[in-house]
């Protein structure tokens, strides 16, 4: 297990020990919760979810796993019942958590229908808009295709229109949440509450509904929500590492559900109760901690658990935390890939590795959305795992299925269906034993095993595709040279990586610290515009976001006003790059290694 130099240290492995928790992953308790919460409706802050809550405290009180709930105050909307009346006839509808209420009453308007900008829903829900700046919807009801998401109830808000009313692409309405504010609203975020009601229908009422909107037809819609502050529980079990215990693994997923939620996600939550029972039996073996968090507010308060966490407990994630893992969707029927597996640059050849090594299957990897409980991109955690498993593109296809957020693919994703048939024991058992040997080298391995080579070579493609874009309109030459720095530096830095098992001894400790300074420096600036401890709005965030409106320059034309103003985000982007790229490099070249 001797280190050599280089980047051989992402491969790290213990092979007998991590044969013998994954030998000792079992389906008994895990299929058993499983089970157990297929009868429980998971609503944030709700009786039947702090029972939910009750089976896991009670099974790791039984084990001697320390353990401890939180109660913090969230802002939660819970979705009661809403309705769509139009050409005479009743539609069924479901309002999205965090739409304005109508209440008792009912709103009524002209409905104009206005194409989205794709009808087939990608594997980014959150964040597809809609079209309207050639068209007067002021006071009218739009009716528009695809999920209530908040890319597309932001375009409905801002052109003025009275409500919106979106089709889902299948039979069933998913249920969902239509904000952009990142969990519980802060002064600066506030103002992005949505300020109009909004509804869902599915595809055969929306093509009834484009219908009636095209002969210029009145519509009535009425929505019911409780939205307010409530407290929610946020459960976190700590499995302390005997080397170096301050640094830690942040396992992570939610409790909280749409019905019964099996598939999205009690298949998750049950798996990482295995493994924190499996960890326990061997936390004298591992070296670093682990800490596993099963959060509340997921589906109704935008992330609000995970983002309280990240709030009240960010400094020590700052300073200790070596790598998030969230659980999503494990165990789910015919999820026979790791297609769209959500990895940030640095662990992919880590990923790569312990996927093939464990189950066989090479994964298919992506840039994480933002989405999915990341509630640390701000702070610069590498990150890896989102959803789990997924079933084919051909497999969905030859089913009809379009693409969802969860469930191994299975549109039952969101809606009443997600019940105890989406769960697959045999996969589900794969799955859990994939996290545990994921889990098992980060929190083992005498170095963090991440490449950031692989984040800055993703930087350069970046940036040549910015290049292309804006021709000789801009220069990126100070980025390439920050790049080109940071680049040598880490080459010599790999090189002289230290060789040794032991994480705790002063090299290693080194060489770590450097690789999470590089973390809360390199991750930030690709995953985020906001300051340190803030939260991105839940939309798309493209590579390198400041730099990121380059790619609109060939659309500025002649334009005098926008050119300038273009270039003047240019350069304040490229001033934080540059600026980030220089104390990357400090940090490395300052790490006695």
């Amino acid at each position: 297990m001797a280190l050599g130099h280089s980047t051989s240290f992402v491969t790290w492995r213990n092979p007998a020990h991590e044969r013998a928790i994954l030998d000792d992953i079992a389906l008994d308790v895990p299929w058993s919760v499983v089970e157990q919460f297929s009868s429980l409706v998971r609503l944030s802050g709700s009786p039947e979810e702090r029972a939910a809550f009750e089976i896991l405290i009670r099974h790791l009180g039984e084990w001697g796993v320390p353990h401890h709930l939180h109660e913090p105050e969230a802002f939660i909307s819970i979705p009661l019942a809403a309705g769509v009346r139009a050409g005479g006839k009743t539609f069924r509808a479901k309002t999205p958590a965090m739409s304005v209420a109508t209440g008792d009453r009912e709103i009524t308007g002209e409905l104009v229908y206005m194409p989205s900008e794709t009808s087939e829903q990608t594997g980014d829900v959150f964040s597809l808009g809609v079209d309207l700046e050639q068209a007067d919807v002021r006071g009218k009801i739009v009716l528009t295709e695809g999920m209530a998401s908040p890319g597309k109830v932001s375009d409905v808000m801002r052109a003025g229109a009275l409500a919106g009313i979106f089709i889902n692409p299948g039979e069933a309405i998913h249920e969902g949440i239509c904000t952009t504010i990142w969990g519980t609203p802060d002064l600066g975020s506030i103002e992005r509450q949505p300020t109009i009601p909004v509804v869902a229908v599915n595809h055969p009422d929306g093509q009834e509904l484009i219908a009636l909107a095209r002969r210029g037809s009145q519509v009535s819609l009425s929505t019911q929500l409780d939205t307010g502050w409530r407290r929610i529980p946020v459960l976190v079990a700590e499995i302390p590492g005997s080397q170096v215990p301050d640094e830690f693994v942040l396992l992570h997923g939610h409790l909280d559900s749409w019905h019964v939620g099996i598939g999205d996600n009690a298949t998750g939550d049950a798996t990482m109760l295995e493994l924190a029972r499996v960890f326990w039996q061997h936390r004298d073996r591992l070296s670093r901690s682990l800490r596993i968090a099963w959060w509340s507010g997921h589906s109704h308060g935008r992330y609000a658990g995970s983002t309280w966490y990240a709030d009240t407990f960010g400094l020590d994630l700052t300073r200790h935390c070596v790598a998030q893992v969230n659980c999503d969707s494990p165990g789910c029927r015919w999820a026979e890939t790791y297609n769209d597996l959500s990895v940030m640059s640095e662990a992919e050849p880590f990923v790569d590795t312990v996927v093939r090594e464990t189950t066989g299957i090479t994964p298919q990897m992506e840039r994480p959305h933002r989405a999915g409980d990341y509630s640390f991109n701000s702070i610069g955690l590498t990150s890896f795992y989102m959803l789990s498993s997924t079933m084919a593109d051909e497999l969905r296809a030859a089913k009809g299925y379009y693409a969802v957020g969860g469930c191994g693919g299975n549109i039952q994703w969101h809606t009443e269906d997600d019940t105890l048939e989406i769960a697959d024991r045999d996969i589900l058992l794969r799955d859990m034993r994939l996290y545990a040997a994921s889990i098992v080298r980060v929190v083992e391995a005498p170095l963090h095993p991440f490449d950031w080579t692989r984040t800055t070579a993703e930087f350069r493609r970046t940036l040549d595709s910015f290049k292309d874009a804006v021709g000789d309109a801009f220069d990126f030459a100070v980025s390439y040279e920050a790049l080109d720095a940071l680049d040598a530096a880490l080459e010599r830095f790999y090189a002289q990586a230290p060789a040794g098992d032991d994480p705790a001894s002063p090299a290693v400790r080194r060489f770590s610290v450097a690789q999470r300074r590089l973390a809360r420096l390199l991750i930030p600036v690709n995953f985020s515009q906001m300051a340190s401890f803030y939260h991105d709005p839940a939309l798309t965030v493209p590579p390198l976001p400041d730099l990121a409106p380059a790619l609109t320059m060939p659309s500025v034309g002649d334009d005098v006003a926008r050119r300038g103003i273009l270039r003047a985000q240019l350069m304040r982007g490229q001033n934080r790059l540059a600026w980030t790229l220089d104390l990357a490099r400090e940090a490395v070249e300052a790490a006695p290694v």
